[in-house]
Parts: C-alpha cells; structure tokens; sequence
C-alpha cells in the first residue's frame, strides 16, 4: 500500500539517537551509528522522531510500504524490555568489575524503560537519580549505586509523569528503601514530586532520603522522608 511513513537520509545523520528515543514504536535504532527504520510495520508515519532530529536527517515521504501492525509493534517493544530488564539478550546479567571488586546489581535503567516488575526489584534497596548526578558528583558509585538498583531519568527531558511507573513498581514488588539523588537546579525537583506522589499512590510507607549535589558536585543536603 501507499503510506506515509520515515525517511532517514543518512549522509545527514549523527548518529545521536534522538529519534531512537522519540520514536514510541521503536521502529527506529541506532546501528552502526546511523539511524535506521527497523521495519516498516513499526512505524504508524506520524512523526514523533522528526522535531528533535538536529540535521534535518528525518521526514515523511509517501511510498509502497507494509501497513502500520500495532500488534507488531507490541511484540517487539516487549522483547525489547525483556532485554533491557534482563541486561542482555538470553537473560544474563552484565556485571561491570570496579577498583574494589564491586559490581552492579544490574544495569542503571531510565525509568520510561523499565519494566514494572523485575526479579532485581524484589527484597532491593533502590537508588532513583537525575541524569546528570552521576557525572557531577565522582564518588557516585561508591556512595549511591553500590548494593541498590538504579533507575534514572531527567523530568525535564522526558515528557512524561514518571510517577505512574515508580508507583506501580512499588506497588508490584518488595521495595526497602528509596535513595534520590538530584541536582540543585530547579528541575530536578519534578523528580523528587514524582517519587512523592508515586509513594502516596502506592499506599505503601518505604523509608526515604533524598540528597542534592550542588552544580560544582558536592552533596550539600541530604534530607530524609516518609
């Protein structure tokens, strides 16, 4: 059939990804650092990808292509969480070895992407950050990661109410603790208001402290919460 649908010129594109991520259907990915169309019945042609593109490398074009199968696009976003929640295609965890013989519990997971629930979630303390903590403060694995599960997210990125799926994690699985990490800027703060809000939703009291590292990366408050 005659549709419309994503065209990708890739002699403009960067390789940055951003139409990977703004792409609901994960009908584009990032393969040899270009962007690629995964398959025509991922993509419904309505151009969620095509703002953030910052080459110009995307538009619609109208050719013969297989129609939009929104149950395809189901099957494969949930393989492609299963392989995010297991770290790896086949199910196996990637451990990253550190100084101290230290490893992760598994690998740090942006919130729109994790999977509600997980086995790594149960009986965890869990570590719920802004993106940019842990490029500002250097000891972050040692004093955040080590021994909790990570999440991160940046609320003024992602235009999306993060509460809704902190709450149902909390919800579906046995969370001992919750640790924010967040910068001092003014953003930041929707993060800690999503993690409030998803606790009052959840019903559930989870013991709760929150730090803020400063934009020169010092910690300069830690504050606990119900």
């Amino acid at each position: 059939m005659i549709r419309k649908i994503v065209k990708i010129d890739e002699k403009k594109c960067n390789g940055c990804g951003i139409c990977a991520d703004a792409c609901h259907e994960g009908a584009i990915q990032i393969v040899n650092n270009k962007a690629k169309l995964v398959k025509d019945d991922y993509c419904d042609g309505l151009g969620d990808c095509l703002p953030g593109c910052p080459t110009g490398a995307i538009s619609i074009e109208e050719r013969e292509a297989e129609a939009y199968d929104e149950n395809a696009v189901k099957s494969h976003l949930q393989n492609k969480e299963k392989e995010i929640a297991c770290g790896c295609p086949g199910g196996q965890t990637r451990v990253i070895d550190t100084l101290d013989n230290n490893c992760l519990n598994q690998w740090p997971i942006q919130i729109k992407l994790v999977p509600t629930n997980a086995p790594y979630f149960d009986d965890s303390e869990l570590l719920i950050a802004a993106d940019c903590t842990a490029f500002a403060y250097s000891n972050f694995y040692n004093d955040f990661i080590k021994n909790r599960i990570t999440l991160i997210g940046c609320p003024k990125l992602d235009s999306i109410d993060y509460s809704e799926k902190i709450s149902e994690i909390i919800k579906n699985n046995k969370i001992n603790s919750i640790r924010i990490v967040m910068m001092e800027v003014p953003c930041c703060t929707g993060l800690e208001n999503a993690v409030l809000k998803a606790l009052q939703n959840s019903g559930k009291t989870i013991p709760l402290q929150t730090s803020i590292i400063s934009i020169n990366g010092k910690i300069i408050k830690n504050k606990a919460g119900d």
